[in-house]
């Protein structure tokens, strides 16, 4: 297939786009190489996709119709559209609510405008965990997601609703991918892990939010990646958890990376996110 892919530079899209063109798939990337952590990383993704047969990238932002449509006209036209371009993290949301809707919302708004426009069959939109709140585990696909506890959380939810309204309307097929903490080599430096790392080898405190025995549900970035490809094989809407469904304990993780960094740190607790601060369940 020919597979319009966005945020190409990211952490998971990166890792996508190499999966999709070793399958054989003809990928065309599109990255803005947002500033929202140092572009040097995506800088570098994007050097070790150049060598990758059947990838090729285009810098652009999907909050410009017009680069889009240009886009659509020369490299066109695409069976399937992957939007993994976001703004993402939960705290950071909370500073910027705007830049979160603008990118999340109305980005996706122009992706499946341009689906209905071309009649692109397939659309696959990342969204998150975060979705499911404070509600039960394990997570279900079934489980209701009307009380987002962040501003990240409601701008995805926003976007699966406007995907079903586009699925519902014109017949297109979603498929709905719902990751979990993803981890993995040159991930994005905001991520607990690598924080965690980062002041574990130069011998700093560690910040944790709460007391350390929230859980998250790691899930390493092939095995993610695995999962978006194999996405393009599902018709109709479908909303799927990519997870491994063993969350880990917070103060687990911390203990390992010491293990394996052969340092003892104690972590210190920021009382400021105590263990009722909502944001502390988000995966």
């Amino acid at each position: 297939m020919k597979v319009l892919l966005t945020g190409c530079a990211g952490f998971i899209g990166s890792t996508v786009a190499e999966q999709l063109a070793g399958a054989g798939h003809e990928v065309v990337g599109v990255d803005n190489l947002d500033p929202a952590y140092p572009v040097v990383l995506k800088g570098w993704r994007l050097e070790n996709l150049k060598s990758v047969r059947g990838f090729s990238f285009r810098p652009g932002s999907i909050l410009d119709p017009a680069f889009l449509a240009s886009l659509w006209e020369e490299a066109g036209p695409f069976e399937v559209v992957v939007n993994l371009a976001a703004r993402a993290g939960v705290r950071q949301s909370l500073r910027n609510p705007y830049g979160y809707y603008e990118v999340n919302l109305l980005g996706t708004l122009n992706l499946l405008e341009l689906c209905r426009r071309w009649a692109v069959p397939t659309f696959i939109l990342a969204s998150t965990s975060s979705l499911y709140g404070e509600g039960p585990r394990p997570f279900r696909e079934d489980q209701p997601t009307d009380r987002p506890l962040s501003p990240y959380a409601a701008s995805k939810k926003a976007a699966e609703v406007l995907a079903y309204t586009y699925h519902r309307l014109f017949g297109l097929d979603v498929v709905i991918l719902r990751y979990f903490t993803v981890y993995g080599p040159a991930g994005r430096p905001d991520m607990s892990i690598f924080r965690f790392v980062r002041r574990i080898a130069e011998g700093l405190p560690i910040v944790v939010y709460g007391d350390g025995t929230q859980e998250r549900d790691f899930t390493y970035v092939d095995d993610v990646a695995r999962g978006t490809v194999a996405a393009l094989g599902v018709r109709g809407f479908e909303v799927i958890n990519l997870g491994s469904d063993r969350p880990v304990e917070l103060n687990r993780v911390i203990r390992t990376l010491e293990g394996i960094l052969g340092r003892q740190e104690k972590p210190r607790t920021d009382l400021r996110f105590s263990r009722r601060h909502p944001l502390r369940t988000t995966g």
